[in-house]
């Protein structure tokens, strides 16, 4: 299963920093062949994530640099959305296997159907940030996501996030997300929160 990367460093960056994320701890677990095989497939999930994002609704990394990223989605008409649904599962069943894509629906279903009842509609979601290890503690995890959340206020949107790192929960506090409220996602069996930012 050839894959052509585009943003291969910046995988690893994400790959490297997500490592105690329970849902891409459970995507690389559903994976067939071994450690290397799930490390391959997350690092193509990703970049197909990259991509999208800079399709479909921002990419953010400042200056082009890679240590890390911000991954946004925005909304999108019901025609638009079927399409890219129908593009991520045909991505997930091609290049990480029939059980990673069910391991995704199962998951993603859930937490959107639940998320769904809190966020604002037409919010902006922050799906994946990261930083690379070696880059971590520096101060530079804002410089992901400020810039967008100033965007975000001129156009007086909410914005979203969920988290299954607790620890995380203070550093989006500092930029203005507010703890809304957890679910306990069933197939990970771990309390993920959802954190709401009004436009300032």
């Amino acid at each position: 299963m050839d894959y052509l990367f585009e943003y291969r460093t910046l995988s690893e960056a994400l790959y490297d920093a997500l490592t105690e994320d329970a849902f891409y701890m459970a995507m690389e677990s559903s994976v067939s062949g071994g450690p290397d095989q799930g490390r391959e497939a997350m690092l193509r999930y990703y970049d197909y994530s990259m991509r999208e994002a800079r399709n479909y609704g921002r990419l953010y990394r400042p200056n082009g640099n890679a240590f890390g990223v911000s991954i946004w989605s925005k909304p999108v008409n019901v025609d638009l959305s079927k399409k890219m649904a129908n593009q991520k599962q045909a991505f997930l069943n091609k290049h990480m296997g029939t059980a990673s894509l069910a391991k995704y629906k199962e998951i993603t279903g859930f937490m959107a159907e639940q998320t769904a009842m809190v966020a604002p509609p037409n919010s902006w979601y922050l799906s994946i940030v990261g930083i690379a290890p070696a880059f971590q503690g520096k101060g530079l995890g804002g410089r992901l996501i400020r810039p967008i959340l100033d965007r975000t206020d001129e156009l007086g949107i909410h914005t979203f996030l969920e988290t299954f790192t607790p620890r995380n929960i203070r550093f989006y506090e500092r930029l203005g997300f507010e703890d809304a409220t957890g679910f306990l996602e069933p197939a990970t069996a771990v309390e993920y929160r959802v954190m709401i930012r009004a436009p300032a």
